[in-house]
């Protein structure tokens, strides 16, 4: 393996690598992608590498300079790569003039599943060739976590249909779909993926606590993504200055009720959990609930429910307590699935499925079982529309 650098001498060779992760690193953002792949070429001595973004539903990875055709999240070597967070390597291909190696590389940042970083090699990897190409898909992933706030290119190539408006509000206001840290692991999504209005979620990790929101805007289109921003801002402004999980209600309830009257309002769960303890203290205010997964047995976590934000603007809310305890898994859903009636179905989707699903899919990291959760709830409508949003939240609790 080549890099046509000057003082370059491939992989393996230090001078090579880091003019590599300069080249990415130094790349305007809408370029990043091309840049990438050719120095990702140049450095292994071949004519193809590719990246690949996961779409806005989690089920394809969408090319992103090159021509390729998308490839499906299930059952592919890249969907492996991506899921397991190690690189995957193809059987060998013998095509004229010789043998080719197809490497399926993880973009991923502090758990977020970015997309893979595809490369074929003209023969096999050392494990050492594979731990420096690692390396530099590490830093590809933090460029393009970086670059996609500056271009829209990125942002366009994950999609695989047009987002309505009051999509693009709610994907805009999301902090990300994945977060860890050494005590916890969190994923989340929202469905349906390319129209989803009301429905979010909302986390912020801190050096003591993490603190994540679930809400459901009343109304739909951009009329319920408008009330979901209002509330969200409303509560990430009482949380950043320094407001407890009551002054987030308080301030998202009084600005809501100023704003509508008591017309709207919006069903919100608030968590915020001691990472030195597991305690978790608990705002229910509304529709969104949680499923606790201790060792086999899943059981709904009982809370007093209380009334959504902006019904009347001075609602005095309580806050409650629980532990989680490692091995713990938290699973929040909103009202769009747990409460949900399928076609013919004569039971709410809690009481017929979701108990079922969330069994059957414990094994599956987070971000694993939100998208195992709502592509078969999206399957078990037969094709018809969602009533709802939905939002599903994954917390496994590893503790310290």
């Amino acid at each position: 393996m080549s890099y046509e650098e000057p003082g370059g001498g491939g992989l393996g060779d230090g001078n090579a690598l880091r003019e590599a992760e300069r080249r990415i690193w130094l790349a305007a953002p809408h370029e990043l992608a091309d840049v990438a792949e050719e120095t990702v070429r140049k450095l292994c001595g071949t004519d193809a590498a590719e990246i690949y973004l996961t779409d806005y539903r989690m089920a394809y990875l969408q090319p992103v300079a090159s021509g390729e055709a998308p490839i499906a999240l299930a059952g592919s070597p890249s969907g492996r790569a991506l899921a397991t967070g190690e690189p995957v390597l193809e059987p060998p291909t013998t095509v004229s003039p010789g043998t080719r190696r197809l490497l399926h590389l993880p973009l991923t940042v502090l758990g977020n599943r970015l997309g893979v970083l595809r490369v074929t090699l003209p023969d096999l990897p050392s494990a050492e060739e594979r731990a420096e190409l690692l390396d530099v898909a590490a830093t590809l992933s933090r460029a393009l976590e970086i670059a996609d706030r500056a271009t829209d290119r990125y942002r366009q190539a994950r999609r695989r249909e047009r987002l309505t408006l009051a999509a693009e509000m709610q994907w805009e206001l999301l902090p990300g779909r994945v977060g860890s840290a050494p005590e916890y692991e969190f994923a989340g999504q929202l469905e349906p993926a390319y129209a989803v209005a009301g429905d979010n979620f909302d986390w912020s990790a801190g050096r003591d606590t993490l603190v994540i929101s679930v809400t459901n805007g009343m109304g739909e289109g951009t009329a319920a993504a408008l009330l979901t921003q209002l509330a969200i801002g409303a509560m990430r402004n009482a949380r950043r200055s320094g407001g407890d999980l009551l002054e987030q209600c308080g301030l998202a309830d009084e600005t809501i009720f100023r704003h509508y009257g008591g017309r709207q309002h919006v069903a919100t769960l608030l968590l915020c959990i001691e990472l030195a303890t597991g305690e978790v203290t608990a705002v229910d205010a509304g529709s969104p609930v949680i499923y606790r997964m201790r060792g086999g047995a899943v059981e709904r976590v009982p809370l007093d429910r209380q009334l959504p934000l902006g019904m009347f603007g001075d609602t005095p809310y309580t806050e409650e307590r629980f532990t989680v305890r490692p091995g713990d898994r938290l699973v929040i859903v909103s009202d769009g699935v747990h409460a949900a009636h399928l076609p013919g179905a004569v039971a709410a989707y809690e009481e017929e499925f979701l108990m079922r699903d969330l069994s059957e899919s414990r094994l599956q990291p987070p971000a694993d079982l939100v998208r195992t959760l709502l592509h078969r709830f999206v399957d078990r409508h037969q094709g018809t529309q969602l009533a709802d949003d939905a939002v599903v939240v994954c917390l496994d609790w590893k503790g310290r």
